[in-house]
C-alpha cells in the first residue's frame, strides 16, 4: 500500500446514539412515529378512564335518580370536552390499530404509504372527533 493511502485521513461517519431529553427540541419525528406514540398514549387514556366510565354506567343504571344526576353532570361544558378527549382516545386507537393490522400483514409499510396512512389516521380521527363534538355540542 503507498504511503499516501495509509496516510490519508479517515473520514469521520456520524454517530447515531439515543437522544437526550434536552435534544428533544431539535428531532423532527416522521408522522408514521407521532402517530404510533399518539396510539400509545389514547390506549392508555382510555385504559385509565374505564373504571371511571363503567362506574358511571353503573350507578346511571340504578335508578331514574341517578341517571337524571349523572345526564345533568354530562350537560356541564368542562365534562363534555373530556368526555369529547376520551371519545377522541377512543377514535384515534381505533383507526391506528387498523392501520397496525395492516403493517402486520406486511401491507403498507413502505416509506410513501406509511406516511400516506399515517395521516389517514390522522384526518380520520379528527374528523370523527369533530362530527362527534358536533353532536355532543347540540349543533345537530
Amino acid at each position: 500500500m503507498s504511503e499516501a493511502v495509509r496516510e490519508a485521513p479517515k473520514k469521520q461517519r456520524p454517530q447515531f446514539r439515543n437522544i437526550h431529553v434536552t435534544e428533544l427540541g431539535n428531532y423532527r419525528m416522521p408522522l408514521a412515529s407521532i402517530v404510533s406514540i399518539l396510539h400509545r398514549i389514547s390506549g392508555f387514556i382510555m385504559f385509565a378512564g374505564l373504571p371511571v366510565i363503567l362506574y358511571m354506567l353503573q350507578q346511571s343504571l340504578l335508578s331514574e335518580d341517578t341517571f337524571k344526576y349523572f345526564a345533568a353532570i354530562m350537560a356541564h361544558p368542562l365534562v363534555k370536552l373530556v368526555t369529547l378527549g376520551l371519545l377522541w382516545g377512543y377514535f384515534h386507537h381505533f383507526c391506528a390499530g387498523v392501520r397496525h393490522l395492516f403493517m402486520d400483514m406486511h401491507i403498507g409499510i413502505e416509506k410513501n404509504s406509511s406516511r400516506q396512512s399515517a395521516a389517514t389516521v390522522l384526518v380520520i380521527s379528527l374528523l370523527l372527533t369533530f362530527i362527534t363534538a358536533l353532536k355532543l355540542f347540540g349543533v345537530f
